[in-house]
């Protein structure tokens, strides 16, 4: 099954770069669907011409972003030094605590294709 996602600027060149190996969402109706072996395309913001094509080879769910980040290794995120607390500021500018919540969190394992 193949995915459309976007993704600003920063992290599209980082998994371009392949400097960011993971992609994370909340794993609400839209990320439930994604599965190993399914292919995502990533637009990249805020004009969307262009794009990137990656394989899905792994998902992991956690309950916060805080669990996920103190689990699994920084580097992936696209971060060689970065504090639990400026993660969690970034990602709460994205996404709310409300919602982290209802759908809990998904890490996306990719490979760039």
């Amino acid at each position: 099954m193949v995915h459309q996602m976007k993704l600003i600027e920063e992290m599209f060149e980082k998994i371009k770069n392949k400097e960011k190996k993971v992609e994370i969402r909340l794993f609400d109706e839209k990320r439930q669907k994604i599965k190993e072996g399914d292919i995502i395309i990533f637009s990249k913001l805020p004009k969307l011409n262009e794009t990137l094509k990656v394989k899905v080879f792994n998902l992991k769910k956690f309950n916060t972003f805080k669990e996920m980040f103190k689990t699994l290794p920084k580097d992936i995120y696209g971060y060689k030094d970065i504090s639990l607390e400026k993660f969690l500021s970034m990602i709460y500018e994205i996404y709310s605590i409300k919602q982290e919540k209802k759908y809990g969190v998904l890490v996306i394992e990719i490979s760039n294709l």
